[in-house]
């Protein structure tokens, strides 16, 4: 029996933590995430879990702290967001590239400067391509079970990489929902113990993490991540079938609504899909076929089934919650089209930059994509943004 709860994203992912009751969480507050390590502080104080909590001196330090607690033999996991985030950025490398499955929930903030705090997705989008696995969840509910899945996706031995739980700041960490829990014994048993099967305390083998990899060991050990990526695949999606069985609740690398024979599609993540939903049953409403493609894998991307979802669809709005730096395409655009040139799919396809700094995304700006994708004549304009003031 499932227990319902109104929870905001920050509570339900720390109640998650509490059930899966890891060995080690390390943390620093940093706004929209402080949340879940203080929520999980008080799980600690009161007898709850028997985790040892380390309140460190900076993210840097978190995140070095999480690396030595697992590559000792403990299960540990952190909680960050924007800046924090940047401030790992050396020991995210190092914590993907020894393999140490850490899994850590990410609240999705703009990165300074200027100073924001509220929500877009430039921090995840920073740390894209550091060898982390990356889901990303729509609602408190999606955040939950994310966070339980994702000790049975990184500690697998055919992936053994971390694992970021994505949410959106202040949108769904903050807001609260209904939401269905499960049992602390069920959680127990799904997740289960963690058994890594190299570690610095086997006193039975000696072994080193993290030493000097130069020229002639560095690419192939680059090749094994890319493999463990790979692996992962197949693992999400067991994972993903085992929780269905024990919830009833389905989760695939991305959700389609009303994709099937959609001719007009966005594809986001997160948060915006819930919009996007309520503008494709409107727009459905009135004889329009439009279709939403949510993103919940990102890393490892699934390009090739999201290609053959778009295959054969009018036109294409891939929407990104990132400024537009770079010349081009924002991240989420860049994977779908090249995953749809190596796949042969050929569909005019426009990039949004949307809801940067935490800017409202309104039902009137999505109804503008759609207008905007049924009256796509040329490619003259393919990087857009949305929401600008006047």
């Amino acid at each position: 029996m499932s227990i319902r709860e109104r929870l905001s994203g920050n509570e339900a992912t720390a109640f998650a933590m509490k059930q899966i009751n890891p060995d080690v969480v390390a943390a620093f507050p940093i706004t929209p995430s402080t949340e879940i390590p203080q929520y999980f502080s008080s799980y600690v104080d009161n007898g709850q879990v028997d985790t040892e909590f380390v309140a460190v001196e900076s993210e840097h330090s978190a995140m070095s702290a999480c690396i030595g607690a697992e590559a000792a033999g403990a299960r540990a996991m952190t909680a960050t967001s924007a800046n924090g985030l940047e401030y790992m950025w050396e020991m995210i490398q190092i914590a993907s590239s020894s393999r140490l499955p850490i899994v850590m929930a990410l609240v999705d903030r703009a990165i300074s400067g200027p100073l924001n705090i509220h929500c877009d997705h430039t921090d995840a989008m920073a740390v894209k391509d550091s060898g982390w696995i990356m889901l990303f969840s729509e609602t408190n509910q999606e955040a939950y079970d994310n966070m339980i899945m994702a000790h049975r996706i990184a500690e697998n031995k055919d992936v053994m990489l971390p694992l970021m739980v994505c949410q959106d700041g202040f949108i769904t960490s903050h807001a609260i929902e209904n939401i269905e829990l499960l049992e602390d014994e069920k959680v127990k048993e799904f997740v289960g113990t963690y058994k890594p099967e190299h570690y610095l305390l086997n006193k039975n083998e000696p072994i080193a993490i993290g030493p000097m990899d130069l020229q002639p060991f560095l690419m192939e050990h680059k090749r094994q991540q890319y493999q463990a990526m790979e692996n992962a695949r197949k693992v999400i999606a067991d994972v993903a079938i085992d929780f269905e069985k024990m919830t009833g609740r389905k989760y695939d690398f991305f959700e389609g609504y009303q994709l099937e024979d959609a001719e007009y599609v966005a594809v986001c993540m997160n948060s915006t899909a819930g919009t996007v939903k309520n503008v494709v049953d409107n727009l459905r409403a009135n004889g329009i076929k439009a279709g939403l493609l949510k993103v919940r894998v990102f890393r490892p991307f699934p390009g090739e089934l999201i290609a053959r979802a778009l295959d054969g669809k009018k036109a294409v709005a891939v929407l990104d919650r990132v400024p537009l730096l770079n010349g081009t395409g924002g991240p989420l655009f860049e994977d779908v089209v090249s995953s749809m040139f190596v796949e042969n799919v050929r569909v005019n396809t426009i990039n949004y930059s949307y809801g940067v700094g935490g800017r409202d995304v309104t039902e009137e700006q999505i109804h503008k994509v759609f207008e905007d994708l049924q009256n796509l004549n040329d490619m003259k304009d393919t990087y857009r943004f949305l929401g600008l003031k006047g």
